[in-house]
């Protein structure tokens, strides 16, 4: 179980997270909503270790998180961050290369991934090859490739056409195991509906809401913030 205890970020100018605490269970994905610049971005990052300059703890099964190494933390980029001048086989494989995996190895996990996502014929494409839902797909197995126990989203659908919501909404739902959190921070209110378990809204870097998604997003909910009511009314 992923806890996080008190987390704030502190600025000259005011507090981007204030006092978040809450947490995410394996099996399930936990799905962070807001308007822009409720603090979103900034937690995704902090769990990350991307940011670390931050107040309070955060645990994964009681280890903090700053103890994880860089291939237990795995990381979806808003848009894609794949290497262009590597083929796909070679972007999936360099960071576990890097962190002492065999090439073999690497190379063995890398094409079980793309057999797994319908890409197993793009190994020795580039990136430049590929259309934006491939391109997405990759991201996805490349962090995947060392079998992260946390694995994080950053608005996966931003870079797509509307169309693929769906598309990605399946992948994410494909690679939930039941030792795995999945935190998914998104824009995209159809897609938290359909993936997540668990719905975390912030406000002014303040946790307002934390339910079940069923409950947040039943019509006759009345345990809703206020702000958060008016968030889900402005979309309708």
């Amino acid at each position: 179980m992923l806890k996080v205890c008190n987390l704030t970020k502190k600025t000259p100018t005011g507090d981007i997270l204030k006092d978040l605490t809450f947490e995410a269970k394996e099996g399930e994905i936990t799905a962070v909503i807001g308007a822009s610049g409720s603090g979103k971005t900034t937690l995704l990052r902090c769990l990350a270790q991307l940011d670390k300059d931050f107040l309070g703890k955060m645990l994964l099964g009681g280890r903090d998180l700053s103890s994880l190494s860089h291939g237990e933390i795995g990381l979806v980029f808003q848009s894609f961050h794949l290497f262009p001048h590597l083929d796909i086989l070679q972007n999936l494989t360099l960071a576990p290369i890097h962190q002492g995996m065999s090439k073999a190895e690497a190379e063995k996990k890398a094409h079980k991934l793309l057999s797994q996502f319908s890409l197993k014929t793009k190994a020795h494409q580039y990136p430049g090859q590929l259309s934006g839902g491939q391109k997405q797909r990759i991201a996805i197995a490349r962090a995947l490739i060392m079998d992260p126990p946390i694995l994080l989203f950053d608005e996966p659908t931003s870079a797509l056409d509307p169309e693929l919501v769906n598309e990605v909404g399946e992948i994410i739902r494909s690679v939930q195991d039941p030792k795995r959190v999945i935190i998914l921070v998104t824009h995209e209110i159809r897609l938290a509906e359909k993936v997540a378990n668990r719905i975390l809204f912030l406000d002014h870097g303040c946790l307002l809401d934390n339910m079940e998604s069923s409950q947040f997003f039943a019509k006759d909910c009345t345990k809703l913030s206020k702000r958060a009511q008016k968030f889900l009314s402005n979309l309708s």
